[in-house]
């Protein structure tokens, strides 16, 4: 729909009588342009709006549309909980999510600072030593190199976590930068934001399918430690559990394990959602990575995710002084004792690669 200016001979406004009075005359024809252009500027007003509610209307209905306060487009909405078989897996790993946003529904009759200063901490411990510095950075990508014991010490952090074994983590992790925005992607905001947000994790056959068997994580698969965490993986968090019921009861169950594992699920999640759809772009990488900066700061550095994706091996997300990046912080810690070693950084050249052409 478009607005189409009437024929010449058409009469826009009709017939009034004006005074003889020349400044009169010019004063209504004044009021009459101010008129028609606020008159136009309410149309094409409306026209948005409807538009935009068009938009809406078809992607929640499972057509296409685009998200909300972006302009990234789902082109293929994908349903997960309906129209298909659920195996083993994915009602284990409902059933797992599920359990920890109820068990969160305690927490206001629960409360205590020292469940408080549980939660906060093993967020720390299990988000920032374990997801983003190990997980991520550490076997994910191979940004630095840490000693066996150190490194296996912070994978064990990730695995309390909840977010799955380290083999399968990091090749869920390589397939989507391979396959970043693409139909192979495991988690892409392309099949509709909550799918990358979360939906994609009860269907557990999805990544076997688009990208077959796990084979990027031979670097890992060829160490006992991690054979041995895959194959005993539930046992870990129950022991945490127990030795949380233990020391505080009931209450630290609720805060150590509930609101602490749900707080660190929906800021990882957030990275694959979020920062596909809302923030700024960098650099020239060809997919919808954003930079995101209150993700940045929940994820520990993990929100500058444009930056990680034109440098994938980079030990450092925030590149600039301001970018707050946790993660790098203790990297470049560990670093600077001399734990970590061989720290990667982007290059001159790769950033002159990665740089959007000049405009003209």
């Amino acid at each position: 729909m478009a607005l189409i200016a009437p024929p010449p001979s058409a009469e826009f406004f009709p017939k009034l009588h004006h005074p003889k009075s020349a400044l009169s005359h010019l004063y209504t024809e004044q009021r009459r342009v101010v008129q028609t252009k606020t008159s136009i500027k309410t149309t094409h007003h409306h026209l948005k709006r409807h538009a935009l509610r068009i938009v809406n209307a078809t992607s929640e209905s499972g057509g296409l549309g685009r998200i909300l306060l972006s302009d990234v487009v789902v082109k293929r909405p994908r349903e997960v909980y309906r129209g298909r078989k659920w195996n083993v897996m994915d009602l284990a790993t409902a059933g797992v999510v599920v359990a920890m946003h109820l068990l969160c529904c305690f927490a206001p009759f629960t409360f205590s600072w020292r469940g408080l200063s549980v939660a906060m901490s093993l967020y720390v411990v299990t988000g920032l030593l374990g997801i983003t510095l190990s997980f991520h950075r550490n076997l994910s990508h191979k940004s630095f190199k840490l000693p066996k014991w150190l490194e296996y010490t912070f994978a064990y952090c990730g695995v309390q976590a909840l977010q799955g074994n380290p083999i399968d983590w990091v090749s869920t992790h390589r397939y989507h930068h391979q396959y970043c925005d693409s139909e192979k992607d495991p988690h892409s905001p392309i099949e509709g934001f909550w799918f990358s947000h979360m939906s994609w994790l009860f269907d557990t056959d999805n990544i076997t399918k688009r990208c077959g068997e796990p084979n990027n994580v031979a670097d890992l698969e060829k160490q006992p430690f991690y054979r041995f965490i895959r194959s005993t993986y539930v046992l870990h968090p129950v022991a945490l559990a127990l030795v949380l019921y233990a020391l505080g009861g009931f209450p630290f169950i609720v805060w150590g394990m509930g609101v602490r594992i749900v707080w660190v699920y929906h800021i990882t999640w957030l990275v694959n959602s979020a920062c596909h759809v809302w923030g700024q772009q960098a650099w020239n990488t060809r997919d919808l990575s954003r930079n995101n900066w209150w993700v940045g700061i929940l994820a520990f550095g993990e929100g500058w995710h444009n930056n990680h994706h034109a440098f994938e091996y980079s030990a450092k997300h925030g590149l600039e002084w301001w970018q707050v990046d946790m993660t790098w912080y203790m990297i470049r810690f560990l670093e600077i004792i001399g734990v970590a070693v061989d720290v990667k950084l982007p290059t001159q050249a790769h950033i002159q690669r990665m740089a959007f052409p000049p405009k003209t």
